[in-house]
Order: structure tokens, then sequence, then C-alpha cells
């Protein structure tokens, strides 16, 4: 027989106590203490264990067999990039974001295509679930809605039902009688997700769990949540705009650095293969001010438009406004503009735009920024057909960006035939003077 009970336990030192203390009296560390569950054996069946146990088993390396992974469909292009192809029997994945950002959305799209799902759910009731699904086209009669936030009862579903997949949402609502402490506590979290991981494994359900996120926009919850799982998804984006990126920032069965692009619509989530669509501008490309540049998400390129406006100032210090841009970088290309192409934006408000809500945060699309500025302010467009691609040095050099040659190849596949890099140009003033006709002269 064992008897359960509960232990506050120092996450620094390990230091175990029966009730909750502020600072652990061991290494004098702030509420590090933690409730877990702690199993007690009767000595009748401590001796019985002990008679039982046994050696582990050893194996060696090269002598275990190389068994390809099969893996399901979820039939959501861009959900299967993230993911490497799909789901895998008892993956346990971690899906977190903001709030309203689509979590519940594409998991409820996810069930109604693959079907047999198990939709557990602890924040909203069922008609609210009910209400979403009319909205979304939801036709699937083998979703089970399972309104629960006892752990314990959720474990007992499992027993003689399968199913194909089970969603719960969220992690931070779900609870156990065996821990005396709030649901959403580091304690609780910690207790339910292992033991929904233990129901993953032993009975090969794919299981995906709702996190919530911090204002940091970090996963909540303690860190062991995002260790003990297979997979963890970050699902970002502007909510006053319909882009969405899904982005997997662990993936034991897959890459890391693929993402997926949706776009929100009154149907829900759609699946962006060709995304370009959002963020280039379909008429009149050939105007000054604009240029294309091609950004890496993960390890997938995708061209964006760079806007910008350059207008003479009214106030002592000229404006630098930047949407979608560093403005850090934004400062330094200026700074390389006025002293390497002798661009006087000393005197001049500068404004820059990433059309469609994109942001950059990588280097490969310096040269696209700087020359769309010094379209602006020369009012002279690019020619037809272009697209930058580098990074610009402090002296004005172009170096190359990373994966250049697979955004090239990108730019190219669809219809780009100009492109603007450090093969065509060795520095900014040189592609400013070739391809703007020399700026005012």
């Amino acid at each position: 027989m064992s008897k359960t009970s509960s232990l506050w336990v120092c996450q620094q030192c390990g230091y175990e106590s029966v009730g909750f203390l502020g600072k652990c009296p061991s290494c004098g560390t702030w509420s590090s203490l933690v409730e877990t569950v702690s199993i007690t054996k009767t000595p009748h069946s401590a001796k019985a264990s002990r008679g039982k146990q046994n050696s582990g088993s050893v194996t060696k390396l090269n002598t275990i067999k190389n068994t390809q992974t099969t893996r399901t469909s979820t039939k959501i292009s861009e959900l299967d990039r993230v993911l490497g192809g799909g789901l895998v029997p008892g993956q346990v994945v971690l899906l977190a974001g903001e709030p309203g950002i689509g979590k519940s959305t594409i998991l409820l799209q996810l069930a109604d295509k693959l079907g047999d799902f198990l939709y557990i759910s602890g924040e909203e009731s069922a008609n609210q679930i009910k209400i979403r699904a009319d909205r979304l086209g939801v036709t699937s009669k083998t979703i089970d809605i399972l309104e629960e936030t006892d752990i314990d009862i959720i474990t007992d579903t499992f027993k003689g039902q399968t199913f194909k997949g089970v969603v719960v949402d969220s992690i931070q609502t779900m609870k156990t009688g065996d821990l005396s402490g709030m649901a959403g506590s580091v304690g609780q979290v910690r207790e339910c997700a292992g033991r929904l991981v233990r129901i993953a494994k032993s009975q090969n359900v794919p299981i995906i769990l709702v996190g919530h996120a911090t204002k940091e926009g970090t996963v909540a919850g303690p860190n062991v949540l995002m260790h003990i799982v297979d997979t963890v998804l970050w699902f970002e984006g502007e909510k006053n705009t319909g882009l969405r990126i899904l982005r997997a920032r662990k993936n034991r069965f897959g890459p890391t650095d693929e993402v997926g692009i949706f776009e929100m619509k009154d149907i829900g989530l759609e699946s962006l293969s060709d995304p370009q669509k959002l963020f280039v501008t379909d008429e009149d490309r050939k105007k000054f001010g604009a240029c294309i540049a091609s950004t890496l998400q993960g390890t997938r390129p995708i061209l964006v438009e760079i806007q910008s406006l350059v207008i003479p100032t009214k106030q002592a210090y000229p404006k630098r406004i930047a949407l979608g841009v560093d403005p850090k970088r934004l400062e330094i290309l200026l700074a390389v503009l006025s002293t390497q192409a002798r661009i006087p934006l000393y005197e001049m408000d500068v404004f820059v735009n990433v059309v469609g809500g994109m942001k950059i945060t990588e280097t490969g699309c310096d040269l696209a920024v700087a020359l769309s500025i010094a379209s602006a302010y020369y009012k002279k467009s690019l020619p037809a057909g272009s697209v930058a691609i580098g990074e610009v040095e402090l002296l004005g050099s172009i170096r190359p960006a990373p994966l250049e040659e697979k955004r090239i190849k990108e730019a190219k596949r669809l219809g780009y035939r100009n492109v603007i890099s450090k093969a065509v140009c060795s520095s900014l003033s040189t592609s400013i003077g070739k391809f703007l006709d020399g700026g005012r002269g």
C-alpha cells in the first residue's frame, strides 16, 4: 500500500518542508518552495518493492534499429510545415501565445479536419465552443467536448477510450486534488502536465496543451513545462492585422527554424503558402520610395515591400519613424547614407514602413531599406522587377546576406529578375548611382 501526500520542495537546493515557507531555511532563497506530490510507501509495500527490484537493462546504441517516425498530417499545410510533417503518436505539443491570437481557433480547425478528437476545455463552456465552431464551419461529428479542470477525472476519462488527438485548453486551468495549491501555480502546472505526458506516451495519442503568455512574451508557468513536452510552438501576430506567424521554439521530431504563416479571416485561420501577397502591393510597383526586400523567417525567404517617405523637417530635431524596422538599425543606415552616399538627411524627416505588418529583425534587408530611403529622397524609382538583398556596413560596403542564394532563387521564382546584391554592387553609393541614375545628377 502507498499513501499520497504533498511536500513543499525548494527548487534550488531540494530542501523539503511539510508546509509553505517564504524563504528556504537551507539556501536562503525566497519563494523557491513549490508544492510537489509525494508518495509514501508503507513498510510492507516498501519491502515488497525492494524484493522486486532488478538492475536496469543496458542496450548498445549500434544495435538499436532505426525505425521511421510515422506522422499524421494535420491537413493544415502551414502547421505541418512547423511540426516537421505532422503529428507523431505520443507527441506532446505546447501551443502558447497572447490572448485572442487564435490558439483555440486553429486547434478547433485541427480537430475538425482530423476528427475523433477530445477537446478538454477548462476556460470555456461547451456552448461557447459551439458558437465558435458554427462560425468556423466545423462539421465533424466526432469531436468530444469535456468541460473539466480536475486532472484526476480527466485521467479516468481515457480509460477504455481511444482518440486520434487531445486538446487541453489550457494547462494553467488544470489542477489535482493531491496538491493544495490553486490552478495555475507552479506545482499544479508541473504535476498536471507530467500526468498528461504519461498518458500520451502510454497510449500513443498526441496531446496539445494550450499555454498562457506572460507580458514579457514568454510561456507562462515553470520552465520544466517546456522541458517535459516534445514541441513548443509560439503563436504571434498583431491583433489589428490578419497576419499570424507560428514558430517552433523546440521540436524533438522536426526542425526549429521553420515558420508557418496564416491569415485570420471570418471563417478562421487560412494557411498562406504564398505570403508575398500580404507584403507586396501589386499595383504600380515602379514608384519612388519603395523597394522589395527578401527577409528570412526561419529558413524561409519572404518578399516584403519597404516604403519610405523623406520630407524637409520643420522642427529642430528631425523625426525618425520606423514601423516594422528596428529604429536603432534605421539610425545607423541614415548615418551611412549621410556620410558614405552624401545624402543630407540631417534636415529631413524620415518615415519607413514594412507593408503588411511584417517585422524585420535581421540585417539582410539593410540594402533594401537604404535604397528605399534614397529613392524617396531623389524621387526616382528603382527599375521594375528589382529586389535588394544585402547587409550594409558602417563604411558603406555591402555584405552578402545569410542564405543569399536561397533568397535570390525565391525572388526569381516570383518574377524578380533584377537582383541588387553584393555580386552586382560592392558599395551602397555604387548601387544608388547605378540603379537610381546617379541620384539628382
